[in-house]
């Protein structure tokens, strides 16, 4: 995948590469966003779909379901793209791996909370149409996913080495 990125940044002109390599992190962070947006968006309209389908209505646990499950999908894909090329992320231990894994599971479902507040104010209490809601929600969800990775999940050690100001 590094390679392929490379590769694509490597047709563009040179400004447009410095551009790139600048903001990398950010760039990336809105690839693979716009990606596990995509895969968020699919599954929860999979998820929709197929319990309609199956219950022939749209029952009360419908929406938390699809969310829920379209959340797994998101968060599984996110975490693991993420962690290697947005964030640059590396643990050297088990016990590094799962602290980060869950951290950012954790954040993520701070999220996850703010999305099923979102689709049961403005789809169960004004009645907006859950596929209204599913794309303009993913817009908060994107900012608050990114703010909360940098702060929280994958934030930069401080060098050992480096002299600290006290």
């Amino acid at each position: 995948m590094e390679k392929f990125i490379k590769a694509c940044v490597g047709i563009l002109p040179e400004p447009l590469q410095k551009i790139y390599y600048k903001y990398e992190e950010k760039w990336l962070y809105l690839v693979f966003g716009c990606l596990t947006t995509v895969i968020s968006i699919v599954s929860k309209l999979l998820a929709f779909f197929v319990i309609e389908t199956l219950t022939g209505k749209e029952p009360s646990w419908e929406i938390n379901t699809g969310i829920a499950f379209s959340w797994i999908c998101a968060v599984t894909f996110a975490f693991f793209t993420n962690k290697k090329y947005v964030f640059k992320n590396e643990t050297k231990t088990r016990g590094e791996f799962w602290k980060v894994f869950f951290s950012f599971y954790a954040s993520r479902g701070a999220t996850l909370f703010l999305e099923w507040l979102i689709f049961f104010i403005f789809c169960k209490k004004l009645g907006i149409s859950k596929t209204i809601i599913t794309f303009l929600s993913q817009v908060i969800i994107f900012v608050g996913n990114y703010v909360l990775s940098k702060l929280l999940v994958f934030r930069k050690k401080p060098d050992s080495t480096e002299k600290v100001d006290t």
